[in-house]
């Protein structure tokens, strides 16, 4: 695994990497022996990249993309976007950045709206086709007989380019980044980024979002009726109605609904709930932060508020500084909404032509606003750990404890960023709203359940969802997974965290070299032994490929899997499962600790752990992360256990047992 940085003529100045973590990684000047031959000129449309691509490799990435998988063929402008509605690259979190089956990857350092091209055949490119090749393509008789048929990306065998055009600049770094397999390339990708994210323990909790429109008396009783239905839950997050003011915002507490808000949080800490609160960045003429940000403002209003200019160091300062006393009397989160606004949503937000003072224009903010607006609030909690909410994020922040959310909502949607997730540094909630039936948000929970966060966002629900499609022994059920998984989670995160590895991640990044994996967009790698198939609505069995090789892509040996709820064995390959439950499948050769559940996570939880063996696990370890789970900078300590179940003194496990599934 090896990155490689190459500059073409004279970079802009407001860059992702001008503003990101300090690499974990190191960089060689140059391109590698081997690399496609790359090709740059500018113009008046800006700079254009062009380099000869495989017209058979699996294309990958390009940030949070709900409405596609497999990439080549196709144009992606990546443009921030709250509602992005087509395949056509929009996004909440748009990255310049690819990974291929051809042993590379590519990370463009521009914050403009890039274009990518992903395999267009060039005028003079390739030889007159052969007469066998020509009939392989399809003769005038073959009629399509749909729009989907007739504009479907074909397979070519001519020689295809790689296209990227970047409008203004007058030139650019590339990062070229090599490894054996996608997923060395992508956990590359994660450590120049400064590595992935270290949540805190209870971040991995469930997380229940209470209603725009509570007070603080109507957030206290949730909070009991929580500890009282025995519903896990470790995160309590407040809506618009926390705030005196909101579309902008003031930033300061409603003083009808939220009288005593120090009293509350510290209640509801003592009930055992973090404490998350809304805002966005739109900053109201009654805030106090409101003269002191006019000099490092943009130009343009949203909302009647200002858009503060976070690429200035002393504007992070200010808002953070402000931030931490929301903060101080102990607030563990934020829910950062509204930095993804783009032309197409409405025209809230500040244009594409907006100017701030340090130079940058609205385009490049927009692609940059999410993640300055994270790096920001991070300051302001300091060495306490987090793992909240955004709406944008862009290149390189992987290491940002904020996970992705949308307006959007339809499930099948939200399963395919769950999937595509994991290509460009980022994390991903199906987060679960209303259900149109118990079946619905059953089948919406399973998936949330198994995903990097657990949010249930009931901002606009006057009571839980599954109490009125009474369902709520399920909802419980699923919730006491969650918490049985945290200990595997957990050491999912700190892979993330020291190796860059995501945690939830595409099948074909662990086994491209199955051609089955190379379109399996409905199924994801939860953690390096957990394969997740989820279902929809409607859904009572469906088809779950379940990959021959090891983790190491050794394609020879044929690995078995388990059925995470029933424990039955099943062959590698296409199978057909019928189930109520989501589909979940553990790798042969598994220790898989599974905690007593709780009710929530404190700062002194020991973990009671059954260590459950899948098949021969005589060769087999199981890794337990110890640490305080709270600090930024706290020692971590790494227990293996094999399957005697014996491990070293600690403070926050004791394998009570070890269960055999064979």
């Amino acid at each position: 695994m090896s990155i490689y940085k190459v500059r073409y003529g004279t970079p802009e100045e407001f860059v992702p990497t001008r503003f990101a973590p300090k690499p974990k990684c190191s960089i060689t000047e140059g391109l590698p022996q081997g690399a496609p031959n790359i090709d740059c000129a500018f113009s008046r449309r800006g700079t254009k990249i062009t380099f000869p691509i495989d017209p058979k490799a699996g294309v990958y990435g390009f940030g949070l993309q709900l409405k596609g998988f497999q990439q080549r063929g196709k144009k992606k402008t990546l443009r921030a976007n709250a509602d992005p509605l087509s395949d056509s690259g929009d996004s909440h979190a748009p990255v310049p950045f690819f990974v291929t089956t051809s042993g590379y990857g590519m990370f463009v350092d521009t914050a403009r709206y890039a274009e990518f091209y992903c395999g267009k055949v060039k005028r003079g490119s390739s030889a007159k086709p052969s007469a066998e090749q020509a009939q392989n393509t399809g003769t005038a008789s073959e009629v399509a007989l749909s729009t989907d048929a007739l504009y479907a990306v074909r397979e070519s065998t001519a020689d295809t380019v790689m296209t990227i055009e970047i409008p203004f600049a007058q030139g650019v770094d590339l990062y070229y980044i090599t490894g054996d397999t996608i997923l060395d390339i992508v956990s590359s990708y994660n450590m120049l980024s400064g590595g992935g994210c270290m949540p805190p323990l209870w971040g991995l909790g469930g997380f229940y979002r209470c209603c725009g429109q509570f007070d603080e008396n109507q957030v206290l009783e949730m909070a009991e009726r929580f500890r009282s239905l025995d519903i896990p839950c470790d995160i309590l997050g407040l809506e618009p109605g926390w705030q005196s003011q909101t579309y902008s915002c003031s930033y300061l507490w409603d003083s009808t609904r939220f009288p005593h808000p120090a009293e509350t949080v510290k209640r509801l800490s003592e009930m055992g709930f973090h404490v998350n609160l809304w805002e966005h960045a739109f900053t109201h003429p009654t805030s106090p932060l409101y003269e002191s940000l006019q000099p490092y403002s943009g130009d343009y209003e949203v909302w009647g508020g200002l858009v503060p200019d976070f690429t200035i160091p002393h504007t992070r300062k200010l808002f953070s500084d402000y931030q931490k006393t929301l903060c101080d009397i102990g607030i563990s989160g934020f829910k950062l909404d509204e930095c993804d606004g783009s032309d197409f949503t409405g025209g809230w937000t500040f244009p594409n032509c907006a100017q701030f003072p340090s130079g940058i224009d609205g385009e490049q903010y927009h692609s940059m606003f999410g993640t300055m607006y994270c790096q920001t609030q991070l300051s302001a909690l300091g060495n306490v750990r987090t793992l909240s909410e955004v709406r944008n994020l862009g290149a390189l922040a992987a290491s940002y404890p904020f996970v992705l959310y949308s307006d959007l909502y339809a499930h099948k949607d939200f399963i395919m960023g769950v999937v595509n997730s994991g290509f460009s540094g980022i994390l991903w909630s199906p987060e679960v709203r209303h259900a149109d039936s118990a079946e619905d948000l059953i089948r919406r929970v399973q998936t949330v359940v198994f995903s990097a966060q657990a949010l249930v966002n009931a901002w606009y629900l006057p009571d839980m969802p599954w109490i009125a499609h009474g369902c709520t022994d399920e909802i419980r059920r699923l919730f006491r997974i969650r918490m049985q998984l945290l200990p595997y989670l957990y050491t999912m995160f700190y892979d993330y965290h020291t190796t860059g590895k995501p945690p939830v991640r595409a099948l074909v990044c662990d086994y491209q070299n199955e051609a089955e994996a190379f379109n399996c967009a409905d199924e994801y790698l939860f953690g390096d032994s957990m394969l997740v198939a989820p279902m929809t609505a409607g859904e009572h069995e469906r088809d779950v490929w379940l990959p021959k090789g090891t983790n190491e892509s050794d394609s020879n040996h044929e690995t078995a899997w388990y059925n995470f709820f029933t424990g039955e064995k099943y062959e590698c390959g296409m199978q057909h499962i019928k189930t109520e439950d989501i589909p979940v499948f553990v790798k042969e050769g598994t220790l898989l600790p599974l905690a007593a559940p709780l009710s929530h996570i404190a700062s002194d939880t020991q973990f009671e752990i059954t260590l459950r063996a899948y098949g021969d696990c005589s060769a087999s370890v199981c890794r337990l992360i110890e640490d305080d789970g709270v600090s930024v900078d706290a020692p971590m300590k790494v227990h293996t256990v094999g399957i005697d179940g014996v491990m070293e003194d600690n403070f926050r496990y004791r394998i009570a047992e070890v269960e055999h599934i064979l």
